[in-house]
């Protein structure tokens, strides 16, 4: 009898170098560095950590792509942010330079916020998007994107892997996982966060808002993950990240506090409401306080998130098509059978 695992939960697809999640001890590690570690590298550096090459001709690349991106911008009219960045990437030829793909995603959301801007083929990738969509904090940017930019086998890297393993090419494995990223399951929280902090901030009891709302069976957003049983590592990197522009800027400060005074009552009431289970802060808690610093709308978030995936989209897809193994697992068949089978 086939053992069944629903979602592939605790099921192992193969081995990769590229990272460790360990939920248990609450680590996550690139490459051989913690996360803390790389809170102060540059975007292209830690391309250059997870890709084990150098991210050359980005600033090339964004002046390349901008024009292509430009005329596709009539048809973006009532797509999701999402979607606009699958399209764009769709009006590249398909070739094979990672530098490409990763100036298209962040091209696209720049202009998408404001069409006429031009690259500067000379500034910092991260600093240059920043500009070009006339953003606030591009050292948090910077920050988020280095953060999130890579975390093992979640849904959209292990689609990126699956259209890879096809040979299907970089934009195929990459759109793929955009389309993956677009479901509320694995790319939709941050916004959330935010809906409930500002529900939270007319709440005469937040203590008893929150038992409120474990009482009818709701989901806390930014609490819970499906790996990690410790606090998510990465929100105290996006929570630092937070502190440092809230330095400067005092709406932030009077947000983080709220947030932190907020956070310790969801954990509080999660205890006692569910207490067999570990249910603590994750990475969309403080991802959202910090992209609404910047500058960003909450239906841009799943966007930006994706700007700083697509270095460990493509450090998955380049190991993956180096393995050369096709994905093809099995399914234990429970429909009905032909008669006098």
């Amino acid at each position: 009898m086939q053992v069944v695992s629903s979602g592939l939960e605790g099921v192992c697809v193969g081995e990769s170098r590229i990272s460790l999640v360990d939920g248990q001890a609450g680590r996550l590690i690139l490459r051989g560095f913690h996360l803390h570690q790389l809170g102060e590298k540059g975007y292209e550096e830690l391309a250059q950590i997870l890709w084990e090459v150098p991210l050359s001709g980005l600033g090339e690349a964004r002046v390349r792509v901008a024009p292509l991106l430009r005329e596709a911008l009539p048809l973006a009219g009532g797509l999701a942010p999402i979607e606009w960045l699958r399209l764009a990437l769709d009006r590249l030829p398909d070739g094979k330079n990672p530098a490409d793909w990763v100036a298209a995603l962040g091209v696209a959301l720049a202009l998408r916020r404001n069409p006429q801007a031009e690259p500067d083929p000379q500034a910092d990738h991260v600093a240059d998007i920043a500009r070009m969509a006339g953003l606030r904090w591009p050292d948090g940017l910077r920050r988020y994107w280095v953060c999130v930019a890579e975390h093992g086998m979640n849904a959209s890297t292990f689609t990126a892997r699956v259209v890879a393993s096809t040979r299907a090419g970089q934009r195929a494995a990459l759109s793929a996982a955009l389309g993956a990223l677009q479901g509320p399951l694995h790319g939709g929280a941050p916004g959330p966060v935010l809906d409930m902090l500002d529900e939270l901030q007319l709440a005469p009891d937040p203590a008893a808002w929150f038992g409120q709302k474990l009482g009818a069976g709701e989901r806390l957003m930014g609490f819970g993950h499906r790996i990690y049983r410790v606090r998510d590592p990465r929100a105290e990197v996006l929570r630092t990240a937070c502190q440092k522009i809230a330095e400067h800027s005092p709406e932030l400060a009077a947000r983080l506090r709220f947030a932190e005074q907020m956070e310790g009552l969801a954990t509080q009431a999660l205890a006692a409401h569910k207490p067999g289970r570990v249910l603590q802060t994750n990475v969309e808690y403080y991802t959202a306080l910090l992209l609404e610093a910047i500058g960003f709308q909450r239906e841009e978030f799943t966007a930006v998130f994706a700007c700083g995936r697509v270095l460990g989209w493509l450090a998955h897809i380049a190991e993956q098509e180096k393995e050369g193994r096709l994905i093809r697992p099995e399914v234990r068949y429970v429909g009905p059978l032909p008669a006098g089978d």
